[in-house]
């Protein structure tokens, strides 16, 4: 059941769908922290979370017209978070697929930008990674990246793609060699 907004509240959400910057800060200001713990308890990182959390806020400022000023904000808010936080996890997931990150996430590192030398190392390497995987057949490209990035179940990509399971597994263990075997000592 869905629990109707206070006045105070209803008024404030229809300023911010008017463009009222500070009506926004004002609706949103009590809700950050809690926000934040949940986007920390999501990405178990702090830093990423006040990431998340800062790109929701955007995302609701510019969508502020889906507010309903009938609907508490902190559904709307925490649906957009976790989107957020989901995107975040999904980047992860596809750093540490092509082995570009480690799991340490929050590590207080030396400098805050990475020398050059590796950045132009990291791109040629993903550069390398992305041409290998569009030579992949597409239907196991398909397969690799509905389960290895998407995080979808082999049943869930054998319905999306229309085949077994079983062919959901094939397709994943034969794009997986094949970009093993091109990338073997890389």
């Amino acid at each position: 059941m869905v629990k109707e907004t206070q006045p105070a509240e209803h008024d404030l959400v229809e300023q911010v769908q008017t463009g009222s910057r500070s009506a926004f800060d004002r609706l949103v200001t009590p809700l950050v922290p809690q926000l934040l713990t949940l986007a920390r308890r999501m990405l178990g990182s702090a830093s990423e979370a006040e990431d998340a959390v800062q790109s929701a806020l955007a995302s609701v400022w510019v969508a502020r017209a889906k507010l309903d000023p009938e609907r508490p904000p902190v559904a709307f808010l925490t649906t957009v978070t976790l989107n957020k936080c989901r995107d975040a996890l999904r980047r992860r997931k596809a750093a540490r697929f092509f082995g570009f990150a480690g799991n340490d996430f929050d590590l207080d590192l030396a400098a805050d930008e990475p020398d050059a030398g590796v950045i132009a190392a990291d791109r040629q390497a993903l550069e390398r990674v992305q041409q290998a995987m569009e030579r992949l057949p597409v239907r196991l490209r398909e397969a690799l990246v509905l389960v290895s990035m998407e995080g979808m179940s082999q049943r869930e990509a054998a319905e999306v793609l229309g085949v077994t399971e079983k062919a959901v597994e094939t397709r994943v263990y034969r794009a997986r060699a094949r970009l093993r075997e091109k990338f073997d000592g890389f």
